[in-house]
Formats: structure tokens, sequence, C-alpha cells
């Protein structure tokens, strides 16, 4: 199946995790929602997004599968999807899910309500708002643990370390001693080459993808997924790391998602419940104010190449938008608008040029280059947020 995976409003909601990617390129569980479509297709799929991020993430021209980048898969969808006919669309009451038309109609098409609908009754996961990803963490990371695993055989796992139950899964070069690992209440999946160090507690259910690391005495609650290339320490519970990523020092981290090229400096911390025990607003970038969310936990979301200082505060429900440096005594603000730099006083622009000199550091240290493609995109959501800035 060619799959071309589409944003639909989701895009705008997810802001501002979705300002650098395609909803489809989050990562939810342990795979990227693109990932796990790939893995049901047997094909890497195609991305329509914004103009501005469609030179990094192409469609597939060929694609004559189109799903949306939301919703992610199981075997009931994936078999729905796969028996539609060209002409049709899959909707779960008002959502496209999918739809199905030849490669050389798909540029011409103007909306799906002219294709004949399909109703889908089954459950999935659909991402909607940031929090939904912590939300659902738990049940994509049994998901693609199954999926990752099955038929498939563990690497040993060193009798230095304690296991209770048997949801254990090592790729190859997975490295872990003297840790703690309990699967009762969910597996525990360690990727190719990641580390584990002693004296670390870890429940299930938990991932430390590829080439990642845990820190000595780390204490890593359930639902918790670390991406590739990442470093971390302290206490977390429940958050989603994506990738080349470090909270490396002591503090916590919980209800939470945290972008690609995030640095949290040590001693750092984040609330996840009020004081008065009261539900958690969000800034919505749509809304231009704060949306109620409904969560009695929810902490930080933090977008794409942030960094902040050593014992930053960060309070309940903070959203702090890409390419920002968040440092200085005290509590920053529940939202810190993209490329901001300062923190509780007076905050400055984060000048392109100066986050460029850094970024360019930053991906040195992976022998990644800082290319102008991505320079460009980092400029264009520099222009796109200027507005949050004067607010």
């Amino acid at each position: 199946m060619r799959i071309n995976l589409f944003d639909d409003s989701s895009w705008s909601t997810l802001r501002p995790l979705t300002f650098t990617r395609p909803v489809a390129d989050l990562r939810l569980g342990i795979l990227t929602i693109a990932e796990k479509w790939a893995k049901y297709a047997e094909h890497v799929p195609g991305f329509l997004t914004a103009d501005y991020l469609s030179v990094k993430y192409a469609a597939l021209a060929d694609a004559d599968t189109f799903v949306n980048g939301a919703v992610c898969p199981d075997e009931a969808l994936f078999a729905a999807i796969s028996t539609l006919r060209p002409g049709e669309v899959l909707l779960k009451d008002t959502l496209v899910l999918a739809y199905k038309v030849n490669a050389a109609e798909a540029s011409s098409l103007k909306q799906t309500s002219d294709l004949r609908p399909v109703t889908y009754t089954g459950n999935f996961t659909h991402i909607i708002y940031p929090e939904d990803i912590f939300r659902n963490n738990d049940t994509e990371l049994k998901a693609d643990f199954t999926l990752l695993t099955k038929g498939r055989s563990s690497q040993p796992l060193s009798s230095t370390n304690t296991v209770l139950g048997d949801q254990i899964f090592l790729e190859a070069g997975a490295e872990a001693e003297c840790a703690t690992f309990n699967t009762l209440n969910g597996p525990v999946y360690i990727g190719e080459n990641a580390q584990v160090w002693e004296g670390s507690h870890i429940r299930g259910s938990f991932a430390l993808c590829n080439h990642s690391q845990v820190k000595m005495g780390a204490k890593i609650y359930g639902q918790t997924t670390i991406g590739p290339y990442s470093t971390v320490g302290g206490e977390i519970k429940n958050a989603v790391i994506w990738g080349y990523s470090a909270k490396g020092h002591e503090g916590y981290l919980g209800n939470s998602v945290m972008g690609a090229w995030c640095n949290i400096g040590a001693d750092s911390n984040n609330s996840n419940l009020k004081n008065n025990y009261g539900d958690v607003k969000l800034w919505d970038y749509g809304f231009g104010g704060y949306r109620n969310t409904g969560l009695q936990f929810a902490g930080l979301i933090m977008a794409d190449h942030v960094k902040c200082g050593i014992n930053t505060m960060f309070n309940t429900g903070t959203v702090v938008g890409v390419g920002s440096n968040v440092f200085g005594a005290g509590y920053p603000p529940n939202f810190v608008p993209d490329f901001s730099w300062g923190g509780t006083k007076q905050t400055e622009v984060y000048r392109l040029n100066k986050m460029f000199e850094t970024t360019e550091k930053v991906f040195e240290r992976r022998n990644i280059e800082l290319n102008q493609m991505e320079k460009d995109i980092l400029a264009k959501i520099f222009e796109l947020t200027e507005i949050y800035r004067q607010s």
C-alpha cells in the first residue's frame, strides 16, 4: 500500500509541537505515527503537510491511499483502509480517517465529501492536543511493543539485573547492568545500542529507543518513552521525549512532552499538579489563550530546540515554544513564546543568527549538519510566531 499521511486540523491544535513536523512525525509509544503506518503498510509513507515543511517531509507522487496522520493504526483500522475502493472515504462520525483515489486524480480532488462514504465503527488512538501524547502513551507503547517483538527473541539480559515479570525485550547491542525492571504493569523495551546504567529503577510501560542512555540511579515510572540518541536521569513519570534530547541530571519531569534537540539543565523540575487540585489549562495557539484540558495532571509541553538553565522551575501546565532559551530565578510564565531568550523577568527575542550558532554546535556533536533546509524551516517558524512574541 502506497500511503500519504495528511495533516488535518490537528496540525494547528498540536502546535508548538507541529511547527517543526507533520502530525504523523510525532512520537507516540515507541514509534512515530508514520513509523507505525510503515510497519503495517510495509512501505515508508509520504506526507501531505504545510508547504514550508514539505521540502523535508515529501509526499509520494504515486500514492493512492491517503490516511489521517493524527490517527494511529491497528489491525482492524488497517484492514478497513485496505478494503477501500477508489473513490471511497472512510469516516468515523465526521472525522476523515482515510480515502482512496487514483494517483492521477489525487491532485484534482477538491473535497472528500465528493467521495462515497464508508462508516468505521471501531476505536483507535487519535491525537488532537499536545496532552493527548502523554495521555495515550501507555496504550500505544504496549501496542508498539507487540508490533515490534512479535515472533522475535530478545537479546539476553545480564544476570546483574532484577526483573519482575517477563515483558522485557532487548534489541541488538542493548546493555543494562545492576538495574531493576518491573514489567508487571507494562512492558519494557530497550532499543538497539541503548544503555541502562547501574542503580536505575524502571517500571513499565517503558521504552528506551536506539542509542539512548539512562544514567546511574535514575527513577523512571511507567507510561514513559525516551526517544533515540537521548540521555536521561533523575525522576521521570508519564513523559515522552522524542529524541536527540537530554534530561541528564536530577530533577522531575512528569506528564510532559519534550521535543527533539532539547536540553534541560541540572536540578530543573516541572509541576504536574496544581495546589488546588483543579483542572490544568494549557496555552492554545489557535485560541490565543489558555484552554482547559480537563486534566488534573498535566506538566510541561516543550517544543524542539529548547534549552533551559539549571534549577529552572516550570509551573503546572507550561508550554515552551520552538527555539527558546529559558533561564533565571523563579517561575517562567506558563507560556514562553517561540524564540524567547530569558525567564521570569525581561524576556528578549532569541535572534535567528544566534540561535543558529548554538544549533550548529548541538548538531555537530551528533555529526549532523544544520543545513539550509533546516534553517529555512526555522526561519519560517520565526516568522509565523512573531505575533505571539508581541502579545
